[in-house]
């Protein structure tokens, strides 16, 4: 059995749309309407955040706040680090996508040596740098940060020698770079990249099953493939962002997109993926009560946040 830890980076400096820094709290007081002690059991630490910078400029136009986000990527690496050493298992629940970059760096700054998988459950693969990013959002960053991705080729930005030395400094974070390669990359219920994106998975071959195979094939198909897809990997990081769900299910989070997954799919799904004893660390993001109703995405994430627990306690 598995200690757990829940880490809570309540930071959205890296989304478009104010809000997802609450989505925590949402969560939490979906737990508390059903009744659960959920957020009682286990221990719990919350990573001071930088969002004062929401209220200041935006300052570099390709990589928004990027000062502020190269900090919280140290802050969270460097917890995510010290819970792993200390043989915890980390459930992040974070605010906006860019915090993943942290969690990996904390992965690889505790186990240097090991090759880590990445499974990648999310409506967008997030594979933008400055050199490339419509919008310069750092939440469609991550996982350029950690595959130490400029992707020159498909460069339609210029940014400036300050972006370019903290792009710099953020994918050296821990000074391994890059962190994951792509061929340890799985997306799942990915449906929406752009152009510069497109080259990059296409070049790469990077897997994604997508949600007409998961109707096709079933989860605990899809669950298994891409275990073995990773089996090579010593160590897998399973990153949830609630936008996979179809938006049908909740409007609750920054960046919906039609023909995602059901909460049940979702939750079968982790609940599976969860139980290999390969997988260190699970989070979830982008949870956003603003855009809701009646904290209707908490409530849904609530549930699926359960499945995935009880498949690592009783694995």
């Amino acid at each position: 059995m598995r200690e757990l830890k829940i880490i809570e980076v309540k930071s959205e400096i890296g989304a478009g749309a104010r809000g997802s820094s609450l989505g925590i709290d949402a969560i939490k007081i979906a737990a508390l309407d059903f009744g659960s002690r959920y957020f009682k059991k286990y221990k719990s630490v919350e990573i001071p955040n930088e969002n004062h910078l929401i209220l200041e400029t935006s300052g570099n136009q390709f990589a928004k706040r990027i000062s502020g986000i190269l900090t919280m990527v140290e802050r969270i690496s460097n917890e995510i680090s010290k819970t792993l050493v200390k043989k915890e298992f980390p459930i992040i629940l974070a605010g906006d996508h860019s915090c993943s970059a942290g969690t990996i760096s904390g992965i690889r700054k505790a186990f240097p040596k090991s090759r880590l998988g990445v499974i990648w459950i999310d409506a967008h693969s997030d594979i933008h740098s400055p050199y490339t990013s419509p919008s310069g959002n750092l939440h469609g960053m991550p996982l350029a940060i950690v595959l130490d991705e400029d992707n020159i080729e498909s460069k339609v930005n210029t940014p400036d020698q300050e972006t370019i030395n903290y792009w710099y400094q953020l994918k050296n974070v821990g000074n391994i770079a890059p962190k994951i390669k792509y061929g340890d990359l799985v997306y799942i219920a990915m449906r929406d990249s752009e152009l510069p994106e497109q080259y990059l998975l296409k070049k790469h071959k990077v897997k994604n099953f997508t949600t007409l195979e998961i109707r096709k094939r079933g989860v605990e198909r899809i669950a298994l493939d891409t275990l073995k897809y990773l089996e090579k990997c010593d160590l897998i990081y399973v990153s949830f962002d609630v936008d996979a769900l179809d938006p049908s299910i909740s409007r609750g989070t920054g960046t919906p997109v039609p023909n995602g997954i059901t909460e049940r799919e979702a939750g079968n799904l982790l609940a599976r993926l969860m139980s290999s004893e390969k997988v260190c660390g699970f989070e979830i993001v982008e949870v956003n009560p603003t855009l809701d109703r009646e904290n209707r995405m908490a409530e849904h994430v609530f549930e699926i946040l359960i499945r995935a627990t009880n498949s690592l306690i009783n694995d």
